[in-house]
Formats: structure tokens, sequence, C-alpha cells
């Protein structure tokens, strides 16, 4: 589904350049759910940022099903974004005057679908998500993890064919985090979305089944989890982080 294909990405001016990413090359095959992991500063960030078409690469090419999105029009490259990607944000980007059935079917009324087709498409991806007896609710009406489940709606609603998740868990205490975590496997598993995370706990990558690891704008290591448990998992995540910088905590 996704090819990221050497590419760079360079900030500032002729005399002060920083890259920030290095030649970075991985495939993201379609159903996979894969993780970027690294310190801060290790390009992660601005990774997600090209894929996501919110910035640009200054080389190399990055491929959605073969199209090079470099090569879209404003027009196309907006259409893109809406049918193609989908977002889940830390602060879940909800807004409050629209009920949770008129935000999860935003994209799809942007993109002028008819009513019944909106509703009908709505009603089934809250099924899915088990948030069907919300969806008249307003967002400051219902809980956290509701919440999270309407934003994870929202993301997968118009058929888009790429989650893209920040940080997803950051600002979410334990249990949350689990629950969105688990929302998001379940995603994966029974609804088939391709995920693609950036995270810097072991804890939410080991949910993934692979891992990619950045250094100062590098791939630096790359984990598959295979038939290994959740837990066994983990700990390799653990081992690999603190070989990336020498103190785990300088990751967590």
């Amino acid at each position: 589904m996704l090819q990221v294909q050497n590419i760079e990405k360079y900030y500032g001016s002729k005399n002060n350049v920083t890259k920030a990413l290095n030649r970075v090359s991985f495939d993201v095959a379609d159903g996979e759910f894969l993780v970027i992991m690294g310190a801060s500063g290790s390009g992660k960030t601005t990774l997600l940022n090209c894929i996501s078409t919110i910035d640009t690469v200054s080389a190399g090419k990055i491929l959605m099903d073969g199209e090079d999105v470099a090569g879209l029009s404003e027009d196309a490259l907006a259409k893109f974004r809406r049918e193609r990607l989908g977002f889940v944000f830390q602060d879940f980007n909800l807004l409050d005057t629209l009920t949770v059935e008129e935000n999860i079917g935003l994209a799809l009324s942007l993109n002028h679908a008819d009513a019944q087709t909106v509703q009908n498409r709505v009603r089934e991806v809250a099924e899915k998500l088990g948030i069907t007896e919300i969806l008249s609710k307003f967002p400051y009406q219902v809980s956290g993890g509701q919440k999270q489940r309407t934003a994870c709606a929202r993301a997968i609603v118009a058929g888009q064919s790429l989650l893209l998740a920040d940080e997803p868990t950051g600002a979410l205490d334990s249990k949350a985090s689990k629950n969105l975590l688990e929302i998001i496997s379940t995603m994966n598993r029974d609804m088939r979305t391709t995920i693609l995370m950036v995270t810097h706990d072991a804890y939410s990558a080991s949910y993934a089944g692979r891992v990619l690891f950045l250094k100062d704008g590098r791939v630096f290591n790359e984990l598959l989890r295979g038939d290994r448990g959740r837990s066994v998992f983990y700990h390799e995540i653990l081992d690999v982080l603190a070989a990336l910088g020498g103190d785990v905590s300088d990751v967590l």
C-alpha cells in the first residue's frame, strides 16, 4: 500500500541546514500495523508529516498504491487526504457543536455523499466500535473512552485506506491508553485497517506487528513481532530503545 523510497528532508538555509530525514526507506503492506519509534529529534514526527502530506520531502518518493503523492495538484491532494488518510490525534479534535454522528460523518459530507449513505455508513462503523447508543449526543456529553472511539470511527468512515496516529496515547492515563490501543488493534485485526502509528512508548508499540526505529533521521533497527506474545515483544522493544541512546528513559 505505502512505499517510502529514500526520502530526505532538510530544514534551514544554505549556511545552517538540518537533515531531519536521511534516505529513509520502508514499505507498509495492506492491513499491517506498523509503529515508528525514536528519541526526540530522531525524525519520526517529520516522517509522519511527510507521509500525511502535511510536509513535503526534499528528495525521494512516497507512493500510495503506486501513486507519487508529491505529483498531486492542490485539489487532488485535498481529495487524497479526505478519501485515503484517516487521522487520530492526542486530543481527538472533535467538534463540540456537532453530535457524535455528525462528527463521524463529516468526511463523508465533505465528499458530497447523500444523507442516507452518510447515515448508513456512520451507523455501520459505530456499531463495530460499540458507540451506536451515543450517536445523538455531543462530545462534551460522553466519556473520554467514547470520544476515543468516535475519533477512530471518524478516521475510517469514508473508507480511508491508511490510518495515521501521532502519539495517540500521549495525553491519556494508563487505563484510557490501554482502551485506545485495544480499539486500534481491533480496527487492525477485525476491520483490516492499515495503521501507521508514531509513539515514544514501548507499551503502545508492543501492540503492533512491526516496529521501525529511527535514530538521527535514519532507520536504526526493525523488529517483527511474529507469533511472540506482546509481553515478550515489549521487552525486545525496550532492549532496542536502550541501544538507541544508551538510556531508555530518554525515549520513554
